[in-house]
């Protein structure tokens, strides 16, 4: 765990990031996909550990019933996924890796909605892969409410 900092792509918005893993994610699914024009590449970075600057640029959509999407209004550069249902996954917020200023360190660590994945995806490397039913499993969201 280290810190670390970043900012969007016009500057407009920059963190300071706490106790940030050395180990980040890829997310297939459909909504990640679109918002990020591919596989949404992010680290879980605790709450209690981001302070912001430039808070009145950033902007945010409730994007399902339990999580929202944030972006610079300035530049559009995608912030953050926070899970806005409680829970303990409510205390955690998916910064893109693109957004740090240095990723020194820093791997691929597991792959979720691999059910979704495009086909000329292909992460190289032995880590997580979980399904969507395992994720909202986790959330506590019934497939159906989708």
């Amino acid at each position: 765990m280290s810190e670390r900092t970043g900012q969007c792509m016009c500057g407009a918005v920059s963190f300071t990031a706490k106790d940030v893993p050395d180990v980040f994610g890829a997310c297939h699914c459909e909504m990640c996909r679109r918002w990020t024009g591919s596989a949404l590449l992010a680290v879980t970075v605790p709450g209690s550990g981001l302070t912001w600057t430039g808070e009145a640029h950033i902007r945010t959509l409730q994007s399902s019933d339990w999580a929202e999407r944030a972006w610079c209004q300035r530049c559009g550069s995608g912030l953050y996924y926070h899970v806005t249902a409680e829970g303990p996954m409510s205390e955690g917020y998916e910064i893109p890796i693109g957004l740090f200023d240095n990723l020194d360190g820093m791997s691929l660590g597991s792959e979720i909605y691999i059910d979704h994945k495009p086909e000329a995806f292909a992460f190289a490397g032995e880590h997580k892969r979980l399904t969507r039913s395992e994720i909202l499993s986790k959330l506590g969201v019934p497939e159906e409410n989708l």
